[in-house]
């Protein structure tokens, strides 16, 4: 009889090692809160580089037409060959000939841009289009008479400030 005692002792239930539905529950519960405080923040800085790029974009604009202004007896590139004059190499009239510079012909000013930036903002986001007026795929407004460039792009950024008083 005693070795029938021992041998049931001996015989008890395998434990198992899992995670109870508590533990479960407060692991998804700290992931939650993780989630609700980094998301937001990732998505206020994505609409911030946003804003950051229309500034230096502008900049960028606003130093190649002024570099233009200098180079070329104090004329502003045309609005209708706007891309052009400040992507390929011109003479002191502003009149582009080809890509390349050639000195004995006095294509030697330029090039400003390697190409006109984007809008990185609004409804025209994408586009690189200039024109003197809001028109379809026109992303900067250029006024030939100032040499000014402002965003063509409705509403605000982050800080409330309007994208076309940038």
């Amino acid at each position: 009889m005693s070795q029938f005692k021992a041998c049931i002792g001996k015989k008890s239930l395998p434990r198992r090692s899992a995670f109870s539905m508590i533990e479960l529950v407060i692991v998804v519960v700290i992931i939650g809160i993780i989630a609700a405080i980094a998301i937001p923040r990732m998505s206020r800085g994505s609409a911030a580089a946003a804003d950051s790029a229309v500034a230096s974009n502008l900049a960028v604009l606003r130093n190649a037409i002024d570099l233009y202004h200098t180079e070329h007896q104090g004329t502003y590139p045309p609005v209708a060959t706007f891309a052009d004059q400040l992507t390929k190499y011109s003479n002191i009239d502003g009149t582009t000939t080809s890509a390349t510079k050639d000195t004995a012909t006095g294509v030697i000013y330029g090039p400003y841009l390697r190409a006109v930036p984007q809008i990185s903002v609004g409804a025209k986001k994408g586009s690189s289009g200039v024109a003197a007026a809001d028109a379809a795929g026109v992303a900067w407004i250029y006024d030939v008479s100032t040499g000014s460039v402002t965003a063509n792009a409705l509403g605000n950024d982050q800080a409330g400030k309007a994208y076309s008083a940038y």
